[in-house]
């Protein structure tokens, strides 16, 4: 048995089935066709990192210790002085596999005969078996490639791991391949979702798999293997950018952001991931969270400034084992997670606009009220974002067509991700064969994944197979 994951980041399900349904992609058309096609659920934030936790290890990010892109470490037990600031874009990408949860395990720590491609989180995977590792020279083509917009670069990079996959796959014949390509995401934050070069994009994925089942039939491994495509992150398009730095500084307080993060006595960290979504550290000259009267005597102001702004769609205000969920239009709820039941009450009105109050919902029971909100899962998605100890206190997520990040990025942005919105939460998951039972989120390949290899399940993951 093995399974073979091809990850398509950043691709959202509308221009998904649309790709199968024009006959450009025609491999991946006839694995729908034989299996099945669903829609499920990512990660709060919604970007790429922190949300390929559900596929490498079955988990939701911030609990197990990637609540972004960028975070803060107030705790000063991670991240290094003078900052104590952690980036996963570029040099500190490395980190990621020191700072997720030890005791949380890798699929490719339970799954010793591995491969992976562009992956993030790499631990438990040999350097022999990671294609694309960053070296001196694999770095500098992707910095220039970055930095310099080049959106044909990526592609072409893609293809080369396509390739790179490909052959391994036929010739060492691993147990479990995890292949991450970027194209999609990248062409999408240049040029938007609707680009023809999207289609580029994807028709790499479709060679890929391809090839893939070719050399399985071939090679009679066909009827074993469980070929998956899936996103991790959609997108939207972006036509206002929030430079959130900027605004929390005119209001005079003392900010730090990537890529300036060091200052004198710095009282606020702004951590942008996606670019829409954000973690605000208050005080973060102290060790411990501000109280709730701190909060309430010093940085009800900010947050209220905040909210009235027109970039701001929801504000998290993580609060004991939940939070309190403000919108500036539909007034403020509670939401609740204990012993793995969530609750949403309203209090002045109806932030996720899911009207009605919630009580004692099971997880699932959670996903079924949400689907179709704008907030798909966001009930669950708010519960455990709120409640990891490496979140801010006050999160973010922006409204449609802004984001939070005016500056330093290589080129703008004309589409972005990371919010709670439908847009970014919702992904393709495309299946070799009909599952046997519906699949709601990512996080539910990698117990799938340990289920058809017939490994262990550990207990604790946040995902339910579906194999």
């Amino acid at each position: 048995m093995s399974v073979v994951i091809l990850l398509a980041d950043g691709a959202r399900p509308d221009v998904f089935d649309a790709a199968l349904s024009s006959g450009a992609v025609p491999a991946l058309a006839r694995l729908r066709d034989e299996g099945a096609l669903h829609t499920v659920t990512s990660c709060f934030p919604s970007v790429t990192g922190p949300a390929y936790t559900p596929f490498l290890m079955g988990r939701f990010p911030g609990p197990i210790g990637l609540p972004g892109l960028r975070w803060f470490d107030r705790a000063r037990e991670t991240c290094s002085f003078p900052d104590y600031t952690r980036s996963y874009v570029g040099y500190q990408m490395g980190a990621v596999n020191r700072d997720v949860d030890p005791h949380a395990p890798t699929i490719f720590e339970l799954c010793r005969e591995s491969l992976g491609a562009l992956s993030v989180i790499t631990r438990g995977l040999p350097k022999e078996r990671r294609i694309g590792s960053i070296t001196a020279k694999s770095a500098f083509r992707a910095a220039r490639t970055h930095f310099s917009g080049n959106v044909a670069g990526w592609l072409g990079i893609d293809r080369e791991v396509g390739a790179d996959v490909t052959r391994r796959v036929r010739d060492d014949h691993p147990d479990f391949v995890f292949a991450a390509l970027t194209g999609v995401d990248k062409v999408s934050h240049a040029r938007g979702q609707q680009s023809p070069m999207i289609m580029d994009a994807l028709q790499i994925v479709d060679e890929t798999a391809a090839e893939i089942r070719a050399d399985a039939e071939r090679a009679g491994r066909w009827r074993d293997m469980s070929l998956w495509v899936v996103s991790d992150h959609g997108h939207s398009t972006v036509r206002m950018h929030e430079d959130l730095a900027m605004v929390v500084a005119h209001a005079g307080y003392r900010t730090i952001a990537h890529p300036w993060v060091v200052g004198i006595a710095p009282e606020v960290a702004v951590m942008v991931s996606g670019n829409a979504m954000a973690h605000l550290y208050l005080d973060i000259g102290d060790r411990e969270r501000p109280s709730a009267e701190a909060f309430r005597a010093r940085w009800s102001a900010l947050a209220e400034m905040l909210l009235a702004r027109a970039s701001v769609d929801l504000m998290i205000l993580p609060r004991g084992n939940g939070a309190l969920v403000r919108s500036a239009t539909r007034g403020s709820a509670i939401v609740t997670h204990d012993a793995n039941r969530y609750a949403y009450r309203r209090q002045d009105g109806d932030p996720l606009a899911l009207g009605a109050d919630l009580h004692d919902l099971s997880g699932n029971d959670a996903y079924d009220a949400t689907i179709d909100s704008d907030y798909p899962d966001g009930i669950v998605q708010i519960a455990h974002i709120a409640t990891s100890p490496r979140s801010g206190e006050i999160i973010l997520s922006a409204a449609r067509e802004w984001d939070f990040r005016a500056r330093y990025e290589p080129i703008p942005h004309v589409s972005s991700h990371g919010a709670l919105h439908r847009e970014h939460m919702l992904v393709p998951l495309l299946v070799n064969r009909p599952p046997a039972s519906r699949p709601r989120r990512t996080v539910d390949v990698m117990p799938s994944a340990l289920r058809a290899l017939g490994l262990p399940v550990p207990a604790g993951l946040d995902g339910e197979p579906f194999v």
